[in-house]
């Protein structure tokens, strides 16, 4: 009789529409996955919800839900659907309401998230990094300090480093131990200083992955984001991870290099974006396993082809192996 092996652990690092997007890839595939998503938002129905019911807040944890839910589609777009009109109610999505509603019915935000998570049949965990909140900072290059992850990326300047104030925060213990015990750790796609940077930053969370014995990844951007990583090539992503947390993070580099069209790249570029390029060169002289492939797909939006990414990971997990 054939042994049924255990299915491999792999825990994806981030938050926002990048994380989203490979989740719905990686969902279907034979592996147990662990979706560790950041607390920093402070803007929006999350940034209200987290000011006026002092718990972390949900916007992010909702979308990687819906991302990994086995739900029809009525039922997915009545979770994100945003309130137009009501006093108080305009602005607020149905998902984060939910996960408040459970949250105050519980008293335990991870708790909420769990029981969500089984009303959506959700495939996979859903885990925040921190213990609750966190306050996201960043020291700009003129010396300046912006405070607030919705605020930084309208600043206007050039972001030398990002913070949080440790004080209080610990990174959650179900996210250190699923870290420690994965086959496979994904950091990325994702906004680097206020998605995945203020994960990296939480005491023990870095800690947990260098521990790991897993096959380790970045996932670089297809764009850059305007305000944040303007003209940041993939090595100069990935230099800001070092300079912040240190080397030896992971030891896999996946990027893109597919090629965007004349029309497409003219309309990111009104809007500051534009392609994020990379050197082999200097990734390969860093040490890293460079995995290069054409990752775009465009729907409106050009975003990573969830189903070639997926591929690239079940062969670095199936490597490992």
């Amino acid at each position: 009789m054939k042994i049924q092996q255990n299915k491999p652990r792999v825990v994806v690092i981030g938050g926002g529409t990048g994380l989203s997007v490979l989740l719905r890839g990686l969902k279907h595939e034979p592996i147990d996955i662990t979706a560790i998503v950041t607390v920093a938002d402070d803007g929006g129905s999350s940034g209200r919800l987290r000011s006026e019911l002092h718990m972390p807040p949900p916007g992010d944890i909702r979308n990687v839900l819906v991302s990994l839910a086995d739900t029809e589609p009525l039922l997915e777009s009545l979770l994100q659907h945003r309130f137009v009109n009501g006093n108080g109610l305009a602005g607020h999505s149905i998902g984060n309401l939910l996960i408040a509603a459970l949250t105050e019915i519980s008293g335990d935000f991870v708790g909420a998230i769990e029981q969500l998570s089984h009303v959506l049949a959700v495939r996979g965990r859903v885990l925040p990094a921190a213990n609750h909140s966190i306050v996201l900072h960043a020291e700009m290059e003129d010396g300046t300090i912006v405070s607030g992850e919705s605020i930084i990326p309208k600043s206007g300047k050039r972001i030398k480093r990002v913070f949080i104030d440790r004080e209080n925060v610990h990174g959650l213990q179900e996210a250190i131990d699923a870290l420690k015990q994965a086959d496979a750790i994904l950091i990325g796609p994702g906004s680097l200083y206020t998605s995945i940077l203020p994960n990296l930053l939480v005491p023990g969370i870095v800690e947990a992955i260098r521990e790991s014995k897993a096959v380790k990844a970045y996932i670089s951007n297809v764009m850059t984001q305007p305000g944040e990583t303007d003209r940041y090539q993939a090595e100069d992503h990935i230099q800001a991870i070092h300079d912040h947390v240190g080397n030896s993070l992971f030891q896999h580099v996946i990027v893109n290099n597919g090629t965007v069209t004349d029309e497409v790249r003219a309309m990111y570029a009104a809007k500051g974006s534009e392609p994020v390029a990379y050197s082999e060169q200097n990734l390969m002289a860093k040490g890293y396993h460079i995995i290069a492939d054409n990752l775009l797909i465009y729907d409106g939006f050009l975003r990573h082809d969830a189903v070639k990414l997926s591929q690239i990971i079940m062969e670095l997990i199936g490597a490992k192996a």
